[in-house]
């Protein structure tokens, strides 16, 4: 971004960056597990969550519909949690794997297991004053829009982009553009807020997207500072 130039547009990720967990994924994990017959340590699991998520394929699927690639998202997510719990420990055996698997993804589609991270209303409403697109861009399946509603964020927002209507996810440049073509703005007028080091902040930078590390933030309120040449764009409805 120019020395100077105004921010018309602010892409965040969604889970680690707008939204998070309340518990640890792996004391969730532990407990279901628990109670399918597996006694594992929390941070066990969460190690392997961690190693398999950041291994497995981009939950990605080309050339088809939103209702199949729903389906294809929970298949998805069931070999990630297969590929954990063997991570984890080889010798685990659940009294019912498939029960627990469903257990699991019934918590994590709950919009109470989530919150919004300190600060985020606060920023996304400042932004809309100042007239700045909002847009998430998430490598998260089709359940964020929901969780999004439920935590009172969705009206906040002007897009959310998924890789099933992209047919890419993060790092692909085609997500970001998709979303910046999406909101009509250039990557240099355009600023993305993230968590991970290659999926977020290296992948928008090298689309010309200048990045923010969400760990560089006391709380998201510190955003709308931070950002040069803070000055109202017209608004996506065309509205002075």
């Amino acid at each position: 971004m120019a020395r100077g130039a105004a921010v018309a547009a602010v892409l965040f990720d969604a889970a680690g960056t707008l939204i998070e967990l309340r518990e640890p994924a792996g004391d969730t994990y532990a407990r279901c597990a628990g109670a399918f017959g597996v006694s594992l340590p929390a941070w066990r699991i969460e190690d392997a969550l961690r190693r398999t998520v950041a291994g497995a394929p981009p939950m990605v699927f080309p050339g088809i519909g939103r209702a199949e690639a729903a389906i294809r998202e929970r298949d998805w997510w069931r070999r990630v949690v297969r590929s954990t719990f063997l991570a984890a420990d080889s010798s685990a055996r659940f009294s019912d794997f498939d029960a627990c698997f469903e257990e699991l993804y019934r918590i994590f589609s709950r919009v109470g297991s989530w919150r919004c991270r300190a600060g985020c209303r606060e920023a996304l409403e400042e932004l809309y004053r100042h007239g700045i697109a909002r847009a998430v861009v998430s490598n998260f399946d089709h359940r964020l829009p929901a969780l999004l509603e439920g935590l009172g964020l969705a009206s906040l927002l002007d897009a959310t982009v998924l890789p099933f209507e992209v047919g890419a996810a993060k790092p692909d440049r085609r997500i970001f553009e998709f979303a910046l073509a999406r909101l009509g703005v250039t990557p240099d007028r355009s600023v993305f807020v993230g968590d991970s080091p290659d999926r977020d902040l290296a992948a928008a930078r090298a689309v010309g997207i200048r990045a923010i590390d969400v760990a560089s933030l006391a709380t998201l309120g510190e955003l709308p500072g931070r950002l040069p040449g803070l000055v109202g764009t017209k608004r996506l409805t065309g509205d002075a």
